[in-house]
This record gives C-alpha cells, sequence and structure tokens, in this order.
C-alpha cells in the first residue's frame, strides 16, 4: 500500500499505464533511487561541483538523488532509474541473478508498452531483445549509452537552472542569490551606460 501511494502522483493521468506498472512492482522496486527530499544535509559547496559535469553529478549520491527528484518532475525519472538499473546490472556475478535482473530490466524499462519504458530506437530495443534469454554483462550498454546520452545533452542543463538545484547551492541565505545577480550587473555597471541600454540585456 505504501508504495501505491507514494508513485500515485507520477501516474495519476496516465491512467492506461497505472495498471500494469503497479502490477510489475515487487519488493527490489524500492530499490530504486530514494527520492528523498531531505536536501539539508547538502552543502551548497557540495552542490556547486555537480555543474563541472554530468558525469561528476553520477559520482555523488545526493546529486543522482536530487537529479531524480527533478527528473520526477518532468515525468522522466525512467531515465535515471534504468541507468543505475544497467550500473547494477553489470556488477552482478551470478548467472541466474542476471538471467533474472536482465529479465526484470527489460520488462519494466525495454518492451513496447513497459511500465516506465526509456526512449531508445527500434534497432537498439530488438537487439536487447534477442539476447534477453541468454543475456551478457553488456547487453544494455547501447541501451545505456543512448539514455545517457540523452540525460546528459537534454536534462542536466535544465536541471543545472532549475529550482530543485539552486536551492540547493543558494541554500546559505539570500547572500547567494544576490551574489549572482549582482556579479552580472556590475559587469555592465563598469561599462558604464551599459546598463541602461535595452539591448545589453
Amino acid at each position: 500500500m505504501e508504495t501505491l501511494l507514494f508513485l500515485f502522483p507520477q501516474f495519476n493521468y496516465m491512467a492506461p499505464k497505472e495498471e500494469a506498472y503497479f502490477k510489475m512492482l515487487g519488493p527490489e522496486d524500492l530499490q530504486a533511487p530514494k527520492m528523498k527530499d531531505d536536501s539539508s544535509s547538502i552543502s551548497p559547496e557540495a552542490a556547486l561541483q555537480w555543474s563541472d559535469s554530468f558525469e561528476e553529478l553520477l559520482k555523488h549520491s545526493d546529486g543522482v538523488e536530487t537529479f531524480s527528484q527533478f527528473l520526477r518532475t518532468e515525468f522522466s525519472e525512467e531515465n535515471i532509474e534504468f541507468w543505475l538499473a544497467c550500473e547494477e546490472y553489470k556488477t552482478i556475478d551470478s548467472e541466474t541473478k542476471l538471467l533474472s535482473k536482465a529479465k526484470y530490466i527489460y520488462t519494466v524499462f525495454i518492451e513496447s508498452d513497459a511500465p516506465k519504458e526509456v526512449n531508445i530506437d527500434y534497432n537498439t530495443k530488438m537487439a536487447i531483445q534477442r539476447t534477453i534469454a541468454q543475456p551478457t554483462k553488456s547487453c544494455f550498454d547501447a541501451a545505456q549509452m543512448k539514455v545517457y546520452s540523452l540525460m546528459k545533452k537534454d536534462s542536466y542543463p535544465r536541471f543545472l537552472h532549475s529550482d530543485i538545484y539552486l536551492r540547493v547551492t543558494r541554500k546559505k541565505g539570500p547572500g547567494a542569490t544576490m551574489f549572482r545577480r549582482r556579479s552580472r550587473s556590475c559587469v555592465f555597471n563598469e561599462r558604464g551606460e551599459a546598463t541602461t541600454e535595452p539591448s545589453a540585456w
């Protein structure tokens, strides 16, 4: 019941997929990235490092969780969940567990009308389908790279300008917010009339 209450808001307008989504849920689904909204333990200095690169963001568990929160607002959290599932998949040594996890990833993220279907091309999807009966550790690599690239080029730049991210980096009070705006104004002030020219903005 807790799972239904937690996930329902994300899918409350997607009735056709809702039933399938809840049928697919099992205990391991709860191991997906934890969407905690407690950013108080994240220092602004640490959060600012996430803007260095997408790779840097993914190195930090707090960064992954904050990015996941942002993707939820865009209804595209399946991308980071799929990427994390693939990362975990590549660490599995047991053949039995590998097969089980491969089928789980395929059913939840890859097949048509999957509850968290990621946006990958037909050929990549078919290549996975052909290997799913005897999966290898690299069978999801192409799909994972496409989803990674999509997040890096599309979602990550928007994340850096999102309220969710800026709230974490400006947490020490209005000073941080003011600093960014002042620095922009100072540049124009030093150049004289530039601040009064509409075209300068």
